[in-house]
């Protein structure tokens, strides 16, 4: 059993029903602070390269523009000081996380309101600056929206959460996606990003409501050791005995682990970058590119995380993810199809549903995965590595696609990126059963069975839902 909120006790791992929707306050909640999670991605990724390309903006910049969203890999290494640190003033009136929310909230679309008013043909040193900071507040709240979702409810209602948050994350995904071109084509990109901004107060007034889940300092200090632990004491216990975890119970095969959680999504990440540009340079218009892309490729994105979730539970872990690694990468041939060829709709929105498909499909076996090698009480630092490491080589690669376009074209490039796919497959085959094999030797030396991740109704890890952004 679990304590709910009001003092309740409900049974842990209870199915979502829908009078849920209406009778606990913290869902209307989750969905709001998924909508304001997800709203500033694409405005720094697919969105911000649009702009961009259609300012003709060199190939090459648009490439190492992508850095500037590189704060949503590197989160992990300042989220410990949002537990540790007070928002003066605001803390005491709202409670440490929703005093958090409320400030990268409202610093979030301030930085959008600074990128609306750049002009990349004369500002676009001022537009990169305005995107680093929007990537820079945005990924601090989603490190603050985790955390309030995990203090605010038990286990019972952490699948629920998750599979809302991850509802309201798409919705951000499609206004700052589909809207935000919508709104440039007819308006202007300064139209669109300040409306951008201004939708960012759906978040802020679902932050000024949310309850105050804030787990008290004192809990924590109380489990250190007398006489209070050092700092290098702390960073041990924090960082490097999950480590050590990790590797007492995979051996030297957790090296070639980490290498497959950091290749297993490289492709995508490789020529996202550039499929933005692509569709401008093919002919396409903004409000082609977003029903087709932004409309059309989300809800297939949906339909994918569905068939990966249901693979999973049908087939096992293993299948799907052999099976995501190699669609995934496959999938780019679809893209050096498209590149060759006119600017047909009907030729877009096929590789926009086969690219969607597949990467959903595979971004579902990967967080199934990097779930599964965690161990309780080391689970969220275990995972704070290998959601970092699973996007972060892909990103930094991604800096140098526009000049491996500038120098061979867009087909060679896709082409490349799905041959990325072939060591892919062989990793996962020499270490897809490592975390059946290492639990099964934990749960024989415990005498306790090992259950496998819980799956949410979006076909996600009940607790992982939204790392995938």
């Amino acid at each position: 059993m679990a304590a709910t909120s009001s003092g309740a006790t409900v049974p842990q791992g209870r199915k979502f029903r829908m009078r849920d929707l209406f009778e606990d306050a913290r869902v209307i909640q989750m969905l709001a602070l998924g909508f304001s999670s997800g709203l500033p991605l694409l405005l720094v990724l697919g969105t911000f390269t649009l702009r961009l390309a259609q300012s003709q903006i060199d190939i090459k910049a648009i490439g190492l523009f992508s850095y500037v969203a590189m704060p949503y890999s590197l989160k992990f290494l300042w989220a410990p000081t949002i537990d540790r640190l007070d928002v003066p003033f605001l803390a005491k009136r709202l409670g440490r996380r929703r005093a958090w929310m409320v400030t990268t909230q409202i610093a979030t679309a301030l930085a959008m309101v600074l990128m609306a008013f750049s002009d990349p043909t004369n500002s676009l040193a001022l537009l990169g600056l305005g995107a680093f900071l929007v990537a820079f507040c945005a990924a601090t709240q989603d490190v603050v929206i985790d955390g309030w979702r995990i203090e605010a409810a038990g286990t019972d209602m952490q699948g629920i959460l998750a599979a809302t948050s991850n509802l309201g994350y798409r919705f951000g995904l499609i206004l700052a996606g589909a809207g935000a071109l919508y709104i440039a084509a007819y308006g202007g990109w300064t139209l669109a990003y300040l409306i951008m901004a201004a939708s960012m107060s759906i978040g802020l007034v679902a932050a000024l409501f949310a309850g105050r889940y804030d787990r008290k300092r004192e809990t924590v200090e109380a489990a250190e050791p007398p006489k209070r632990a050092s700092a290098m004491d702390r960073m041990r216990r924090a960082v490097f005995e999950p480590l050590t975890e990790l590797h007492g119970r995979m051996g030297n095969a957790l090296f070639a682990v980490l290498l497959l959680v950091a290749l297993y999504r490289m492709p995508d990440f490789i020529s996202g970058v550039m499929a933005n540009p692509l569709y401008i340079k093919l002919g396409y218009d903004l409000p082609q590119i977003a029903t087709i892309v932004k409309l059309v490729g989300i809800w297939v994105g949906i339909a994918g995380g569905f068939a990966g979730g249901w693979a999973i539970s049908r087939f096992g872990m293993f299948p799907a993810l052999v099976t995501g690694a190699f669609i995934a990468a496959a999938s780019h041939l679809s893209m050096a199809w498209l590149s060759t060829g006119e600017p047909e709709l009907w030729r877009l929105a096929v590789t926009v549903s086969i690219e969607s498909l597949c990467g959903s499909f595979a971004g579902i076996a990967l967080i199934t995965y990097m779930s599964s090698l965690t161990t309780p009480g080391y689970a969220a630092t275990q995972y704070a590595l290998f959601s970092s490491l699973y996007a972060l080589p892909g990103k930094l690669v991604a800096g140098m696609s526009g000049f491996v376009v500038a120098a061979y074209g867009y087909p060679a490039f896709f082409t490349m990126t799905a041959a990325v796919g072939i060591p892919v497959v062989a990793l996962c085959f020499a270490v897809g059963r490592v975390p059946e094999r290492a639990k099964a030797s934990v749960a024989t030396a415990s005498g306790n069975p090992v259950e496998a991740p819980e799956i949410s109704p979006t076909g996600i890890p009940a607790a992982t839902a939204r790392a995938q952004t």
